[in-house]
C-alpha cells in the first residue's frame, strides 16, 4: 500500500520551498532561492517517478483515500485526500519535471531582475497547486487546486506590476477564468445536490442514477440531468483550458515572464480542464449531447485560433496561439470519447511546448529582449543550441513520423475519423485543415527567427531604448548564444520531445494503461477500434506517408519555406489582397472588441443605471431624503398648530370636546 506521508510530501515540499523562499527570500538571499525551490520540486519529481513505477510495476495498488478532514457539514464530508492511479501518476510526473526544468531555465532568465526570490516563491507555489489538483480524490480538493492554480497565475502574469499591459492581462486572465469557474462550481453543485457527497466515488456511483433524472429549468421545460452537469463542469474547462470563447486570456498572458509561459501554457494550468474532463469520464460518458459540445468547441478552437499564427509577428504570441490550438485538439479527443489519446497529446505537448516556449525565451535574451520576428533572422549561426532545440520542438509540434507529437497528434485525428457522434464530421474537417495551418505558422516562425538574412542590426538598440531595464539582461549589441542555465533544459526538454511518443504509444493508448482511471462506454471506445489498424511506432510512422496528415503537414512547412524564406513579397501581396480577412485576424475575431463594447459596456450601463436609478433615485433620493424630507415637511405644518396663545389652546380643545361629545351622542 501507498505511504500517505509520501504522498503529502509531493506537494508540500514546494509549498514549504514557496513559503520559505517568498517570506525569507531577504535572508536566504537569491542563491538560496533558487537552491531550496529547484531541490523541493527536484524531490518531488523524484517521490513521483518511484510513485509511478511502483504502481506501474504492480508493487502497489492504486491508492484512494483522506489524510485530513477539514470539516463536515450536513453530512458532506470536506477532506483532503489523494486518489492515485495511472492518470494521476503520468500528470505528477509531467507536471513536476517540466516545473524542474522551468526552475533552472529562470536562474538564466530572470538573474537581473529585483523580484527574483519573489518569482521563484511564485513558480513553487503554482508547482504544489497544481500537484493538489491532479492527486485529488474529491471535489473541493480539485476546486482548491483549481482557484489556487487561477490566484499564482494572475501573481505570474502580472509580476512586472509596473507595466500596464501585464496589469491589463493578469485582470482579463482571472475574470475569465471567474466566469468558467462560475459554471464549475454550478456543475459541482448539481453533483452535491445528487449524491449528498463531494468524492469521485459517489459521483461516479451515482451516474446513472443522475443520468435518468430530469431538472426542471421552467414549469414546462425539463432538462437532463447529467447533460446540465457536464455542461456546467465542461464551462469550467474552457476557462482553464482556454477554448472558444473564453479563450482570450492566454494571448495576453504572454505579458509574464517566459518561464511562466512555459509553465502555465505547456504542462500545468491550461491542461487542468483536460485533465478535469478526463478523470470525470464516467460521468461525460452519459451524455451524448455534452460530448458533441465539447466536440465541436474544440474543433473550432483548434483551426481558428491555428489561423491567428500566420498573422502574429511576436515570438511568443506566435507559440501562445499553437498552444490553444493544440488544447483544442485534446478538446476533440475528449469529445470524440478518446479520453486517453487527450491525455497521451498532453503528455508529449507538455514537453515539446515547454521546449518552444524556453526556446523562443532564449531567442528573447540573445536580442536583448527583442520579441518580434521581423526584426530577427540568421540567428542559427549565433544560437545554434536554440536553433537546433527549437527545431525539434517545431518537429513534434507539426506531427512529423517518429517525434512525440505525430504520435498522440495522429491517433487524435483517426479517433475523430472513426466517431459517429454528432459533429464528428466537422471536427475532422477542422482538425485536418489544421495540420497544414499548425505546420505553416510553425515554420513561419523557425524560418523568420533561425534562417534568411540577419535582420537584427538595430533590434537590440530599439528594444534596449524602449525595455524596462529592470529586467533586461542585456546590453545591446550582437544577439548571443544563451547560458547553460538556460540552453540546459532546452537540451533535457528536446530528448522527450523526440522519443516519448514512439516509446510510450503502445501502452498508454493500447495496452490498458489507464485502467480504471479512465471509464469509456463499449459503444463509443474508438480507441479500441484503432488498437486493431496499430502494431508497432516504426510500421506507424511508416503507413503515415499514405495519410492526409503528413502531406498536409509538408504542404504547410513547403509554403512557410518558399512564402517566408524565399519569396516574402508574396506575403505582402497575399497580405494587400486579402486585406479584410487580415484585419479580422489581426483583430482577434473582435472577441476583444465585442467584450470591451458590448459585454463590459452593457454591465458598465447596467451598473451605472443601479447607481444614478437604484442608489441615488430610489434609495437616497425617495427612501432616505424622501421620507427625511415628508418628516419634515410634516413637522413644519404641525408646527403651526403651537402658536403659544392661551385663547387659542382654549378654542381647540372647545372644538375637540364638541366632537367628542357628538360622537358619544351618536353612538347612543
Amino acid at each position: 500500500m501507498m505511504n500517505p506521508t509520501t504522498l503529502l510530501a509531493i506537494p508540500l515540499l514546494p509549498l514549504a520551498a514557496a513559503i520559505l523562499a517568498g517570506l525569507f527570500g531577504r535572508v536566504i538571499g537569491r542563491t538560496g532561492a533558487h537552491l531550496v525551490t529547484i531541490a523541493a520540486v527536484g524531490a518531488a519529481f523524484v517521490l513521483s517517478a518511484q510513485t509511478a513505477y511502483a504502481l506501474l510495476s504492480g508493487e502497489v495498488a492504486p491508492y484512494n483515500g483522506a489524510v485530513y478532514t477539514w470539516l463536515v457539514s450536513d453530512g458532506v464530508h470536506m477532506e483532503v485526500g489523494f486518489l492515485i492511479d495511472q492518470l494521476t501518476v503520468l500528470m505528477m510526473c509531467v507536471v513536476t519535471f517540466v516545473s524542474l526544468c522551468v526552475h533552472v531555465y529562470t536562474i538564466g532568465y530572470m538573474h537581473d531582475d529585483p523580484g527574483y526570490q519573489r518569482f521563484f516563491a511564485y513558480i513553487s507555489l503554482f508547482t504544489f497547486a497544481m500537484l493538489m489538483l491532479v492527486m485529488s480524490n474529491n471535489f473541493m480538493q480539485l476546486f482548491f487546486g483549481w482557484e489556487a492554480v487561477g490566484v499564482v497565475s494572475y501573481l505570474l502574469i502580472g509580476f512586472w506590476y509596473t507595466r500596464p499591459s501585464a496589469v491589463f492581462a493578469n485582470m482579463k486572465a482571472f475574470l475569465v477564468n471567474r466566469v468558467g469557474d462560475f459554471g464549475f462550481v454550478l456543475g459541482i453543485a448539481g453533483i452535491v445536490h445528487f449524491t449528498g457527497s463531494l468524492d469521485y466515488r459517489d459521483a461516479f456511483a451515482a451516474g446513472p442514477e443522475i443520468a435518468a433524472a430530469k431538472l426542471a429549468l421552467t414549469s414546462g421545460t425539463s432538462v437532463s440531468a447529467i447533460t446540465l452537469i457536464c455542461l456546467c463542469l465542461f464551462v469550467g474547462a474552457m476557462g482553464k483550458s482556454a477554448q472558444v470563447p473564453l479563450h482570450v486570456w492566454l494571448p495576453d498572458s504572454m505579458e509574464g515572464p517566459t518561464p511562466i509561459s512555459a509553465l502555465i501554457h505547456a504542462a500545468t494550468m491550461v491542461t487542468a480542464g483536460i485533465f478535469m474532463v478526463a478523470r470525470l469520464s464516467p460521468l461525460f460518458e452519459l451524455s451524448e449531447t455534452a460530448l458533441s459540445f465539447i466536440l465541436i468547441i474544440g474543433a473550432t478552437t483548434a483551426l481558428f485560433m491555428g489561423f491567428l499564427g500566420i498573422v502574429n509577428n511576436d515570438i511568443k504570441r506566435v507559440v501562445a496561439y499553437s498552444t490553444l490550438s493544440q488544447l483544442g485538439y485534446m478538446t476533440v479527443a475528449l469529445g470524440a470519447s478518446a479520453y486517453g489519446a487527450a491525455i497521451f497529446h498532453l503528455m508529449t505537448h507538455a514537453f515539446f511546448k515547454a521546449l518552444l516556449f524556453l526556446a523562443a525565451g532564449s531567442v528573447i535574451i540573445g536580442m536583448h529582449h527583442e520579441q518580434d520576428m521581423r526584426k530577427m533572422g540568421g540567428l542559427a549561426k549565433v544560437m545554434p543550441i536554440t536553433a537546433i532545440t527549437c527545431w525539434i520542438g517545431s518537429l513534434a509540434l507539426i506531427g512529423t513520423p517518429l517525434f512525440s507529437g505525430f504520435y498522440s497528434k495522429d491517433f487524435i485525428i483517426e479517433a475523430v475519423a472513426e466517431s459517429h457522434r454528432y459533429g464528428a464530421s466537422y471536427a475532422y474537417v477542422c482538425v485536418l485543415i489544421g495540420v497544414f495551418v499548425t505546420a505553416l505558422y510553425t515554420f513561419r516562425m523557425l524560418f523568420m527567427t533561425f534562417h534568411g538574412a540577419p535582420r537584427w542590426a538595430h533590434a537590440a538598440h530599439d528594444a534596449a531604448a524602449h525595455h524596462d531595464h529592470s529586467h533586461d539582461h542585456g546590453h545591446g549589441g550582437t544577439p548571443h548564444e544563451s547560458p547553460w542555465v538556460v540552453t540546459l533544459p532546452l537540451v533535457l526538454l528536446a530528448i522527450p520531445s523526440v522519443f516519448i511518443g514512439a516509446y510510450t504509444v503502445g501502452p498508454v493508448l493500447f495496452g490498458g494503461y489507464f485502467g480504471d482511471s479512465i471509464r469509456v462506454l463499449p459503444a463509443n471506445d474508438v480507441l479500441g477500434e484503432l488498437a486493431h489498424h496499430f502494431h508497432d511506432p516504426v510500421s506507424f510512422a511508416a503507413e503515415a506517408f499514405g495519410h492526409p496528415p503528413f502531406w498536409l503537414a509538408l504542404a504547410g512547412v513547403v509554403t512557410a519555406w518558399f512564402v517566408f524564406l524565399q519569396r516574402p513579397q508574396i506575403a505582402d501581396a497575399f497580405a494587400t489582397a486579402l486585406a479584410p480577412l487580415r484585419r479580422i485576424l489581426e483583430n482577434k475575431y473582435f472577441f476583444d472588441w465585442f467584450n470591451e463594447n458590448v459585454l463590459a459596456a452593457a454591465t458598465r450601463g447596467l451598473g451605472r443605471g443601479f447607481w444614478k436609478v437604484g442608489d441615488q433615485t430610489l434609495i437616497d433620493g425617495a427612501l432616505v431624503n424622501g421620507s427625511a424630507g415628508l418628516v419634515a415637511t410634516l413637522a413644519g405644518r404641525m408646527r403651526r398648530v403651537q402658536t403659544g396663545f392661551l385663547y387659542s389652546y382654549a378654542f381647540w380643545m372647545v372644538i375637540g370636546l364638541a366632537m367628542l361629545l357628538g360622537w358619544f351622542l351618536v353612538r347612543s
